[in-house]
């Protein structure tokens, strides 16, 4: 199971530069989301939560600022965007997977 989580990601991570780059099709999006949550099930294990979402909280904040980079802002900000929208299902799988865990203690 641990190559599916590891294969996932780099797909998501491909797909998400892939799609900003070029036009993107909305199956793009819908395989991000399914790979997302694939990370987030098999990659991400209770002792990686904790920085796995500040990072990704990180991320998500950080999405529009790079819009202020000249020249290459806009490109920048549509791969960044992508990869938020791989991310995002995955986060939402380990908070929750923290949340539970926190609770049942």
């Amino acid at each position: 199971m641990g190559q599916i989580g590891k294969w996932a990601f780099i797909v998501g991570i491909v797909l998400s530069v892939v799609a900003g780059l070029l036009v993107a099709e909305v199956w793009m999006y819908w395989v991000m989301l399914v790979l997302g949550l694939v990370v987030g099930f098999l990659n991400v294990t209770a002792e990686e939560s904790q920085g796995f979402l500040l990072a990704a909280i990180g991320l998500m904040l950080s999405a529009t600022s790079v819009l202020a980079i000249p020249y290459i802002g806009a490109g920048v900000t549509a791969v960044v965007a992508n990869l938020v929208a791989f991310i995002a299902p995955a986060v939402l799988v380990v908070a929750l997977k923290s949340l539970f865990e926190t609770a049942k203690d």
